[in-house]
């Protein structure tokens, strides 16, 4: 299989082999790692021809092109000798093209006229054509990888450009700053196009976000061509009363407003007010029939239950019959607000889990968002479920604690074991606060304020130094 260099963002590195390998199977193609390390931009795989590369590439997130390798080496000696064993056979196909030469470094680089050395150097490939900066029939690429503060590069490679991704593209029309729309919890543009890929997202398959918001995941889905839909239990957030809308915008600001912004609303199939627990959408018991699947995908990022504690709908107590026929009587009344009770945050994961289970359709991808810390006892376990295959597992680090998208894929019949069903009836904790129900919550705040206090004391003991003996930094 021919040799290919892809150049990555050097950025979310535990999302990047992922996605290439999601992008992959999405396009029925066989994809091999040769080399791939977190600290370089630099990824060396195997794929069988160009259109291979182009179909794994186009719409990578995270990667920026893919180029055939014609050569590597520790230094320019190597590279050299490298490129007249590996890719004489090619030079003919492109002696009279016009051509364009580039040289990059990583962490490093040579000045204009070093560079201007390096692409002469190459005068034995014996190209005619007429070289061309701008659109030309073929280019090539020198790739220099550094040591950070090191004059001379510790490795080289030698390739043919052979397609650049949508990254640049993708993030600049779907940036935050420019989206009309948005809330304090909309998720950034690259993290949800990114989402998008690793759950397989294509045209004609159908998605579901049960966390819409302000419609960040389903206008990601949309972009890949998908058909999309969301919910949410605040329906002010759908209906543009629950976010922000950019200064200067005249008109009704909402979810519908942002797939028009974007050409996109033909892909939105709308917006529905609910909560997972007390859903309107058909779900039948798939231990009893296992064809009932009708989604391709879940994305969402559930709530944290951190500033404010989880609610679904339901009463804090037991109701009393004349109760609850009173709030069967007003549902529909104008101005009727539902009562809410706190929700466990480790059940809201299970739950997510059950109802991919029973509306996936085999092979269906779960993509969703879970917050862990960087404590070993604010540790929150990967929830799992016998019917679906954890996938991959992604980190976004923060400071104290991260985030990780879990990426699951819908087992068929064949493959879910007997009674596996029965396994995953579960006692959750009990209690009527937030903190007693979301182990996270609680735990954030305390191992937080500790870790807060810690800085503060270390800031003022910094600052001490610094005014020097004899005067007081209170002033």
């Amino acid at each position: 299989m021919p040799t290919y260099l892809i150049r990555l963002a050097q950025a979310h590195e535990s999302f990047r082999k992922v996605e290439l390998q999601a992008l992959a199977d999405l396009a029925g193609v066989k994809l091999e790692f040769v080399k791939y390390e977190e600290d370089s931009p630099y990824c060396i795989v195997n794929l069988a021809s160009d259109s291979a590369a182009k179909a794994v590439i186009s719409r990578s997130i995270l990667a920026q092109g893919v180029y055939e390798l014609w050569g590597q080496g520790a230094t320019y000696g190597e590279l050299h000798d490298s490129v007249r064993n590996s890719s004489a056979s090619k030079w003919s196909e492109y002696k009279q093209s016009s051509f364009r030469f580039t040289v990059e470094g990583y962490r490093g680089g040579k000045a204009a006229a070093e560079q201007g050395a390096i692409i002469d150097s190459f005068a034995y490939l014996d190209f005619k054509g007429v070289p061309r900066m701008r659109n030309p029939d073929v280019s090539f690429r020198v790739f220099e990888d550094y040591e950070l503060d090191k004059k001379v590069p510790k490795y080289l490679y030698f390739g043919r450009f052979i397609a650049e991704s949508i990254r640049n593209e993708a993030k600049k029309t779907y940036d935050l700053k420019k989206r009309h729309y948005i809330s304090t919890t909309s998720m950034d543009a690259e993290l949800t196009l990114l989402t998008a890929n690793i759950a397989q997202v294509a045209a004609g398959k159908v998605f579901y976000d049960p966390f819409m918001g302000t419609g960040g995941f389903p206008i990601a889905c949309a972009h890949f061509g998908a058909l999309v839909f969301g919910s949410d239990i605040d329906g002010r957030t759908i209906r543009g009363l629950g976010g922000s809308a950019r200064r200067g915008q005249t008109g009704k600001m909402d979810v519908v407003g942002n797939f028009k912004q974007y050409g996109l609303l033909s892909n939105y199939l709308g917006g529905f007010v609910s909560d997972l627990t007390n859903t309107p959408l058909r779900i039948l018991p798939r231990d009893k029939d296992f064809t009932t699947g009708y989604l391709d995908g879940i994305v969402c990022d559930p709530p944290y239950g951190i500033r404010e504690g989880l609610k679904v709908l339901g009463s804090r107590q037991e109701l009393l019959d004349s109760e609850k026929k009173s709030h069967q009587d007003q549902y529909k009344a104008p101005g009727y607000i539902p009562p809410k009770r706190p929700y466990s945050f480790t059940a809201l994961l299970d739950d997510i889990l059950a109802f991919a289970v029973a509306t996936l359709v085999d092979d269906g991808r779960l993509s969703m968002w879970m917050p862990t810390a960087n404590d070993e006892d604010i540790e929150l376990i990967i929830p799992s479920h016998p019917c679906l295959k954890l996938e991959s597992v992604c980190v976004q680090a923060f400071n104290k604690w991260s985030r990780r998208l879990l990426t699951y894929r819908r087992l068929s019949a064949s493959e879910v074991p007997a009674g596996a069903l029965e396994a995953v009836k579960k006692e959750y904790e009990k209690g009527t606060r937030a903190s007693d129900l979301n182990d996270f919550r609680r735990k954030y705040f305390q191992g937080f304020k500790e870790f807060n206090n810690m800085r503060t004391e270390i800031q003022r003991m910094k600052a001490e130094q610094d005014q020097g003996p004899g005067e007081d930094v209170r002033k």
